[in-house]
């Protein structure tokens, strides 16, 4: 069973229809929308400050979501896919966006709407990427625009397709 645990007064919300894994941790001052998915290993700790993610999104196994003491907030818009092996730490995501494998995005980024950050990107603190743009390497930068309704379309396909993936673990 997760583990899903109060600290310092805040326990965690999950909206409906939502799929924790077996060994997921949700810890603190976290507010999860309805239909996410935060698969196997992932680590959400709203320890420090406060943790809020949209509908439909999915968080996949084994990345982690923190914050700075004080300092920092995550936000995850609706329909957001955050890959295998990502971590969070204090950042903006916004409606649609696409987080790859083992990316990095650090704090007081913010990631626009439907924004495609590489595998194994580092966005570093306090960088903008604008919506429809992909920014892939370490450090990240600008690759190329895409066709925003283009990118939105890919990206909601990919969440809606997590929230069938969590279904098959009802039977």
């Amino acid at each position: 069973m997760a583990l899903i645990k109060s600290v310092r007064g805040f326990t965690p919300q999950l909206g409906k229809d939502c799929f924790v894994a077996d060994n997921a941790v949700i810890v603190g001052d976290v507010v999860v929308g309805h239909g996410c998915s935060i698969w196997f290993g992932a680590v959400l700790r709203g320890d420090v400050n406060s943790i809020r993610i949209g509908n439909h999104v999915n968080i996949q196994d084994n990345s982690v979501l923190h914050t700075l003491y004080q300092k920092s907030t995550i936000e995850i818009g609706d329909n957001v896919s955050i890959g295998h092996n990502v971590t969070i730490h204090g950042a903006t995501i916004r409606d649609g966006a696409l987080i790859g494998i083992g990316a990095v995005v650090l704090d007081h980024a913010i990631i626009g709407e439907g924004a495609i950050i590489a595998a194994g990107a580092v966005v570093l603190a306090n960088t903008t990427v604008e919506a429809g743009s992909i920014y892939a390497g370490v450090p990240a930068k600008f690759v190329k625009k895409v066709d925003l309704l283009q990118s939105k379309e890919i990206n909601q396909r990919i969440a809606s397709n997590y929230g069938m993936y969590a279904s098959w673990y009802d039977e």
